[in-house]
């Protein structure tokens, strides 16, 4: 068979807005920017991806589980330097009324670091090539436009004020990262968690920004989910541990995930933290993009991070090795990855327009089998009561093991085409045969293969091919 990917990142919305993944926030007044809703499918698949990351985080015994909340206290955002410098220079067209982030306009004329430098020294430069005439909207392509303003990524929000101003007195944030609620746990999980350096603390959460720019579908929203995890070790240990969360988590993209590895590669950092001693993303190849992105990064954090909450807090963040003898504030080996870029990732690789041997094509979603939103659908071969009672029967027993959908209505082309759509990896069919032999016909999604299998013997066969690894 013919395969062949037609991705635009509009083909993917329409498809993902069609089969029940994804829909525009708000969309009955005429939709919100930058936000997504999961609708069933897609919160489902989500929720795998979710579930595959936490897994692989604490299935062994030196990474603990943590969902620290949305709001913490303000001064958590003044000492992880948010407040004064989590935000990016913005230059606006007056004409058209868009939105840029200044370095993305004035790199391409040779000035680099514009993101880092203090306004003023930004404008200078500004002023510079708008007196040139080289400064031009990307869009319109007319040269009125503002000069650099701070655009600030926190959101912020008020919390017990009896008013709905805002004001330095009852200010608080919706958190820009998931890590910070890690940190300011790292003391709780030494007193009472029985842990010792190394360790790791992970979590999923949401986390928010107002983004100057958010475009690109999923890929930039304003309300994201984050994978964290956050490990603490001796400042001897960094490097060897960040060379092992490297090779881990481009495991997992292959293997949990089932990215294909042509698809996936390591990006160093060429613009360190001030903090940081070394940094790097991993990069997936999306076809509705066209070029690699970030997906998730792996940072050496030293131990910035904890020495800003022990300075702003008065906390004793030390930890001290009894075996050794010694006290130390431990370092932070840190892999963050967006979970709604690991799902566009997902459904971005396993989109598939095939043209069959008969000349038919369908749309397939072929996605690694365990993070299927629907693992098994089942259909009567015909709309007959003797059918419909044991495909029925069939569906209620899987349903105690698996996300099943029961279907009997329309063609049985149809009813395959549907599930093939939304990544269904076995269908199964019941004929008049089964009736008198006790088989039914299990369908697979990526082959079309279809063989003769018994009910009793069903489980087991399902089983052993969602999860192969643990047949």
């Amino acid at each position: 068979m013919e395969k062949e990917k037609s991705m635009t990142i509009e083909t993917l919305a329409a498809f993902a807005k069609r089969r029940g993944f994804v829909f525009q926030s708000s969309e009955i007044y005429g939709g919100f920017a930058a936000v997504y809703d999961y609708a069933h499918y897609g919160a489902l698949m989500r929720e795998n991806i979710k579930q595959a990351w936490v897994k692989e985080m604490i299935r062994r015994d030196d990474v603990k589980l943590l969902d620290s909340a949305v709001f913490m206290h303000p001064t958590t955002w003044k000492a992880s330097g948010h407040v004064d410098s989590f935000a990016d220079p913005e230059i606006d067209c007056k004409s058209c009324k868009n939105r840029f982030k200044a370095d993305h306009l004035l790199e391409p004329l040779g000035y680099t670091d514009v993101d880092r430098m203090e306004i003023s020294e930004a404008n200078k430069i500004v002023e510079q090539v708008k007196a040139e005439g080289k400064l031009k909207c990307p869009v319109c392509g007319g040269k009125d436009l503002t000069d650099i303003k701070r655009f600030d990524l926190l959101v912020k929000s008020n919390l017990g004020s009896p008013t709905s101003e805002l004001s330095e007195e009852n200010v608080v944030y919706l958190r820009g990262e998931t890590c910070q609620g890690i940190y300011l746990n790292y003391k709780n999980y030494l007193q009472n968690m029985r842990v010792k350096v190394p360790f790791g603390i992970a979590q999923v959460g949401k986390a928010f920004r107002n983004e100057v720019v958010a475009r690109q579908y999923t890929f930039r929203m304003r309300e994201f989910e984050q994978c964290e995890m956050q490990y603490f070790v001796h400042p001897t240990d960094e490097q060897p541990k960040y060379d092992y969360w490297k090779k881990e988590r481009m495991r997992w993209w292959k293997e949990e995930l089932g990215v294909p590895a042509e698809m996936l590669r390591f990006k160093d950092h060429e613009k360190l933290a001030h903090y940081a001693k070394a940094a790097c993303d991993v990069e997936y190849d999306f076809n509705v993009l066209g070029k690699f992105a970030e997906v998730e990064g792996i940072h050496q954090r030293g131990d910035w991070d904890l020495s800003q909450h022990q300075k702003f807090s008065g906390e004793n963040l030390e930890y001290f090795d009894q075996d050794k003898n010694e006290k130390y504030i431990p370092h932070i080996v840190e892999t963050s990855g967006g979970l709604d870029r690991m799902f566009l990732a997902v459904l971005d690789s396993g989109y598939t327009e095939e043209t069959l041997e008969d000349g038919s094509e369908r749309v397939v979603l072929k996605v690694k089998p365990s993070l299927a939103p629907i693992k098994v659908a089942v259909f009567p071969l015909i709309k007959k009561p003797e059918l419909t009672k044991l495909a029925k029967d069939i569906y209620q027993y899987l349903l105690s093991q698996h996300m099943v959908e029961y279907d009997e209505t329309g063609s049985i082309g149809k009813r395959y085409r549907r599930q093939d759509e939304i990544g269904t990896p076995f269908c199964i069919t019941v004929d008049f045969e089964s009736l008198e032999d006790n088989m039914v016909t299990l369908r697979n999604r990526d082959t079309l293969e279809q063989e003769r299998i018994k009910i009793d013997d069903m489980p087991q066969i399902i089983n052993s091919r969602l999860y192969p690894e643990k047949a």
